[in-house]
C-alpha cells in the first residue's frame, strides 16, 4: 500500500504521540519503576474484577453485596472494613504480600489496593466533613460541596480528569452497568436515598459527579417552627394543620434543596398512622416506611423506561388499593392527567410537588401537560378544573438568607376566567418575618370548620374571625369566588 493510499487513523496517531512520551529518554529510576508500577495495575485491575463478581446464594444477597460496594466508594466506614477484609483475604489466598520494587505510603498492599479500586481520592477528603454535607457536585477537576442547600467551592480539587472516570468505572462496574462512548452516563442509587448520577465526555463538556446524600429527617411541623429551623411560623404551623385536617389537595413549588420535602414529610407526620397512603416517586425519597414504620402507607418507586412499572401503570394499581390520600413526587407530563383524575374522584388531602415560577402559574402548567396526550379539550375548562379541584393550596418554598422557608401559603381558585390566588401567608424579607394579607374564602372557612378536630380548632389560625370586625359572614360568599375576582381577592 503506497503512501497516498494510507487512510489517517486518529487511534493509531493517538497511540504514536503516546509511544513518543514513553521513550527511554527518562532517567534510569524511572524506568526501574515502571515494571512495579505496572505490576501493580495489573493486580489493582484483578480485585477490581474479583470484587465485581456476584456474590450470595439470592438475588437479594447479591443486591446487598453490590450496595455495599457501592457504600464503600461512597465512604461508608462499615462497608469499607468489610471489602477491605475481602481484598486482604484474596491476597492472603495468592499468596501475595508485597511487590517487589513497588513503593507506596499506606501500611499494607491490601490497603494500598483498596485506596486504587475503591479510594474516592480527594473526594476523601471532604467526606471526612459529613456534618450537614448534602451533596458533592464535580465538574472536571473541581469541587463543589452543599450545605443548607448553598454550594460552594471546595478546598480540595481532583488532579486529573481520569481520577473521576476511574471513581466512575469502579462505581458502574460495581452495579452491572457501563459508562463507555456508547453509553456516557450512569446512576446509582444506594436503599438509604444515596444517589450519585455521572456523565462522561461527548455527553458533558467535562466528565461530571454528582453525590447527593439522603440527608432528609423526620421533622415534626412544631420542630420546623422553631428559631433553629425557622422554616414556618407558629400561626403558620396551625394553617397547615388546618389544611390536612380540611382535605384541602395541595401543590409544593420551589428549587431544589428549598425544603420541600423536609415539609411533605412533616405534614405526613401529622396524619393519623391508619390512615391510607400511597407514595409514587422516581426514586424512593421520602423513605415513609423507614421514618414511619406503623403508618399504613404503600410506596412506589416507578421506571419511566421500563413500560411495565412507569408511573401511569403505578398509579392504576394505587388507585385499587384503597388510598385515602396520594403522595405524588413530582407532576409530570406522562402523568398529570392521571393525577387530576385522581384528586377529582375522591382522594382529598392528596400532595404533589412541581417546577413552576410562581403559584399563579401551577394550574395553568399543569393542564399542559394534560394537553400533551393529544386529547381534544377545552384549555379555560381543564385549567379552572385543576385550580378548583387539584391545587387547592399552593405553598412556595425557597431558601432565604441561607434558610428554607415557607415563602408562600395561597388559596388558589378560579375567577372571571383565570387564576387566582389568595395569599394567606407571605414571608416578608426585608422584615424577616410572615404577613398575613387575606383571610380564607368564605367556602375554604365552610371547609376548615367542617374539617376541624377539635370544633372551633382552626381559629387560633384566623384568630381575625372571631372578632367583631372581621367575622365569617362578612366575607364573600362562596359563589362570588368563581364569578368575581375582586370578591375572591377581598378580605
Amino acid at each position: 500500500m503506497t503512501q497516498e493510499q494510507r487512510r489517517f487513523s486518529p487511534a493509531a496517531f493517538s497511540s504514536k504521540l503516546r509511544e513518543a512520551e514513553e521513550r527511554t529518554d527518562a532517567p534510569a529510576a524511572a524506568v526501574a519503576a515502571a515494571e512495579p508500577m505496572r505490576d501493580f495495575r495489573r493486580l489493582a485491575e484483578d480485585i477490581r474484577s474479583y470484587l465485581a463478581q456476584p456474590r450470595g446464594e439470592t438475588e437479594e444477597e447479591r443486591r446487598e453485596y453490590n450496595e455495599c460496594l457501592n457504600r464503600a466508594v461512597l465512604g461508608y466506614a462499615d462497608d469499607r472494613e468489610r471489602v477491605l477484609a475481602v481484598i486482604a483475604d484474596r491476597l492472603l489466598r495468592q499468596r501475595i504480600h508485597e511487590l517487589p520494587g513497588y513503593r507506596h505510603p499506606y501500611a499494607t498492599l491490601a490497603e494500598a489496593l483498596f485506596a486504587e479500586v475503591i479510594g474516592m481520592n480527594v473526594l476523601e477528603l471532604v467526606l471526612r466533613e459529613r456534618d450537614g454535607l448534602e451533596e458533592i457536585q464535580v465538574v472536571g477537576t473541581a469541587v463543589f460541596e452543599v450545605r443548607e442547600g448553598i454550594a460552594r467551592p471546595s478546598a480540595y480539587a481532583f488532579a486529573s480528569h481520569r481520577e473521576v472516570e476511574r471513581i466512575q468505572q469502579n462505581l458502574v462496574l460495581y452495579n452491572n452497568d457501563r459508562i463507555n462512548p456508547r453509553k456516557r452516563w450512569a446512576e446509582v442509587m444506594l436503599r438509604d436515598g444515596t444517589r450519585v448520577t455521572m456523565t462522561g465526555f461527548g455527553f458533558t463538556a467535562k466528565p461530571t459527579l454528582t453525590l447527593r446524600f439522603y440527608t432528609v429527617r423526620h421533622f415534626r411541623l412544631a420542630q420546623l417552627s422553631e428559631p433553629e429551623y425557622g422554616t414556618i411560623s407558629d400561626r403558620l404551623r396551625l394553617m397547615l394543620l388546618a389544611v390536612l385536617e380540611a382535605k384541602f389537595n395541595l401543590v409544593i413549588i420551589g428549587p431544589t434543596n428549598s425544603g420541600k420535602t423536609n415539609l411533605i414529610k412533616a405534614l405526613i407526620g401529622e396524619l393519623p398512622d391508619e390512615e391510607r397512603l400511597v407514595t409514587i416517586e422516581g426514586r424512593h425519597e421520602l423513605m415513609l416506611q423507614r421514618d414511619f414504620p406503623r403508618k399504613n402507607v404503600i410506596e412506589y418507586e416507578v421506571d419511566e423506561e421500563d413500560p411495565l412499572h412507569r408511573s401511569a401503570q403505578a398509579f392504576k394499581l394505587a388507585l385499587r388499593q384503597s388510598p385515602q390520600r396520594i403522595v405524588h413526587a413530582e407532576i409530570r407530563d406522562e402523568d398529570a392527567n392521571i393525577y387530576v383524575r385522581a384528586c377529582t374522584r375522591g382522594h382529598a388531602g392528596s400532595m404533589t410537588t412541581l417546577h413552576a415560577n410562581t403559584l399563579e402559574d401551577v394550574p395553568e402548567a399543569i393542564a399542559d401537560m394534560c394537553l400533551l396526550d393529544g386529547r381534544v379539550l377545552n384549555s379555560d375548562r381543564l385549567t379552572k378544573r385543576i385550580a378548583e379541584y387539584v391545587t387547592q393550596i399552593g405553598i412556595e418554598m425557597r431558601l432565604v438568607g441561607g434558610r428554607r422557608r415557607l415563602v408562600r401559603l395561597a388559596e388558589i381558585g378560579w375567577a372571571k376566567g383565570e387564576t387566582a390566588v389568595r395569599d394567606w401567608a407571605v414571608f416578608d424579607e426585608e422584615a424577616g418575618e410572615w404577613r398575613y394579607p387575606h383571610l380564607p374564602s368564605a367556602e375554604a372557612l365552610s371547609r376548615l370548620k367542617l374539617g376541624a378536630q377539635p370544633q372551633q380548632g382552626w381559629t387560633a389560625a384566623w384568630p381575625e374571625i372571631g372578632k367583631s370586625a372581621v367575622s365569617a359572614s362578612a366575607l364573600p360568599r362562596p359563589a362570588l369566588v368563581v364569578q368575581d375576582r375582586g370578591a375572591w381577592m377581598a378580605t
